[in-house]
């Protein structure tokens, strides 16, 4: 539970901002031999540092830049080999990236009051890295590996079935369960009404107007249902479908 506070806690704090299209723009920045958008200097260069203390050894870590990344400065940890080693192959931040900023980014700056610039460049670079790779989107959505797995274990003889035939749609149904979404998107939104409420409504209290949130709850519930569990899923089936390599 704290984890998704935490997602949503960044997603919250991107949403005061502007969405400041200069932050994206690739002929903008130019800094330090490094030419492109502001947010992707910002991204990798906490990705180097990052690697650099031993992050991306981690199974649940996966890098926006992985051909980039130096090494580690310390022994890399050993940790459990708990995963098929075909989870190592699988990363699929390029959808991440994509749905994030051709797709949320656009939904918060029109659900938002504050309108389309103010020149919080920094700010919402540093907003962004901390939504796609610290607990957000990235970390969310490859966790799929590790439930994949469990639930693979708990009935191999069904998914091995459907793993010898690589039928997709059969693992992914086999992975859907309906009801399960739903309640998640029902907390996702009640957790998002009580944390995202702006102050000053909470202090007035109840004055028969609709309550004032820094993002609309009904957005935060709709990227789960739309983007981060659909997107989960298919890291499961990715995962499933090399598991007998």
């Amino acid at each position: 539970m704290n984890s998704l506070i935490a997602r949503e806690g960044y997603l919250l704090e991107r949403a005061q901002y502007c969405y400041n299209a200069d932050t994206y723009d690739h002929h903008v920045f130019s800094r330090y031999g490094f030419h492109g958008s502001l947010v992707e200097f910002m991204v990798k260069e906490t990705e180097k540092l990052h690697a650099q203390m031993g992050r991306y050894n981690s199974l649940d870590d996966h890098p926006f830049f992985s051909t980039e990344l130096p090494k580690p400065m310390f022994h890399p940890l050993q940790y459990p080999q708990v995963l098929h080693p075909c989870a190592d192959l699988l990363n699929l931040n390029n959808k991440v990236w994509n749905m994030y900023f051709k797709n949320l980014l656009i939904e918060f700056d029109v659900s938002s009051k504050t309108g389309y610039y103010n020149g919080n460049h920094g700010s919402a670079a540093v907003c962004d890295t901390n939504c796609l790779q610290v607990y957000a989107l990235s970390k969310r959505i490859h966790y799929g590996k590790f439930v994949a797995e469990v639930k693979f274990i708990e009935s191999s003889d069904v998914y091995e079935a459907a793993i010898r035939e690589q039928d997709r749609d059969k693992l992914m149904a086999l992975l859907t369960y309906e009801a399960v979404e739903a309640a998640t998107k029902k907390r996702v939104e009640a957790k998002a009404k009580a944390f995202g409420q702006e102050v000053r409504s909470m202090v007035e209290g109840d004055d028969g107007a609709d309550p004032a949130y820094k993002i609309k709850p009904r957005l935060v519930a709709n990227l789960y249902g739309d983007w981060i569990m659909p997107l989960t899923k298919e890291v499961q089936v990715e995962y499933l479908l090399r598991r007998s390599d």
